[in-house]
């Protein structure tokens, strides 16, 4: 049995995921469950804490579960690798969807780029928000029918200081270390045209979706079920826990 936790970005929903559910193969159960602040749910007080949220996601992210954490939740799962504690404990794996070790990149979205985004973001989040969703789909084979399955897919109940904090994190979160550390095995998925990434990234992915771009969920939802399956079947090996450890 194949476990899979599907955990979205920045400003969309757990409905981005819906598309995929004709398409995984008997044996694969998945789960698609929402951040604190977004589909509806209380945000967490302090929306940037890393710890919180660990505490607030520990009951949706089982340890017998590959998690896929696609755009900025590719890095929030990574992060969180670092904050394991009781009630969280370490994934069977992870899968980064369409993210490296950090999103700004020279390449790819730059510091300076990102800094505007934020800066439109404080003057009308509402617009901001619907600019980004237009804007990642860029790189799909139609970028216009992809927008309006988004629209059809996700709601607009997000909270803004979910969002702002959500920003914050694209900005300043380095996972390098997390995912070298990591106590699980760790893949990398992109679509080739994805337009958030830089060159360097996509080259560092352990398998790419040819001819999508950064939302492959909408655009090729049977090859993404696919690819998922298939890297959650690499990650087969059992997990020790300090008490089945050999002694020294």
């Amino acid at each position: 049995m194949t476990s899979l936790v599907l955990l979205s970005g920045w400003g969309i929903d757990a409905g981005i995921w819906r598309p995929l559910a004709d398409h995984w193969p008997l044996g694969v159960t998945v789960t698609t469950p929402d951040w604190p602040g977004y589909g509806g749910l209380p945000p967490l007080a302090s929306p940037d804490s890393l710890e919180q949220l660990a505490a607030a996601m520990a009951d949706e992210l089982p340890r017998e579960a590959v998690w896929v954490g696609w755009s900025l939740g590719g890095l929030l799962v990574a992060a969180l690798l670092e904050r394991l504690a009781a009630p969280l404990s370490p994934p069977r794996g992870l899968v980064q969807l369409g993210m490296g070790p950090r999103f700004c990149h020279p390449d790819g979205v730059s510091n300076r780029e990102l800094a505007a985004f934020r800066h439109a973001f404080t003057r009308d989040p509402v617009a901001t928000r619907r600019h980004f969703l237009r804007w990642q789909l860029s790189g799909e084979p139609d970028p216009r029918g992809a927008h309006r399955r988004l629209l059809e897919l996700i709601g607009d109940d997000v909270d803004a200081a979910t969002l702002a904090a959500g920003l914050d994190q694209l900005a300043g979160l380095d996972v390098d270390k997390a995912l070298k550390d990591a106590p699980c095995p760790i893949h990398r998925l992109t679509g080739r045209h994805d337009p958030l990434l830089a060159e360097e990234t996509l080259a560092t992915a352990d398998r790419v979706l040819e001819n999508a771009g950064h939302c492959p969920m909408l655009s090729h939802p049977a090859a993404l079920a696919e690819a998922l399956v298939a890297l959650a079947g690499d990650m087969t090996a059992p997990l020790e826990s300090p008490a089945e450890e050999a002694p020294a």
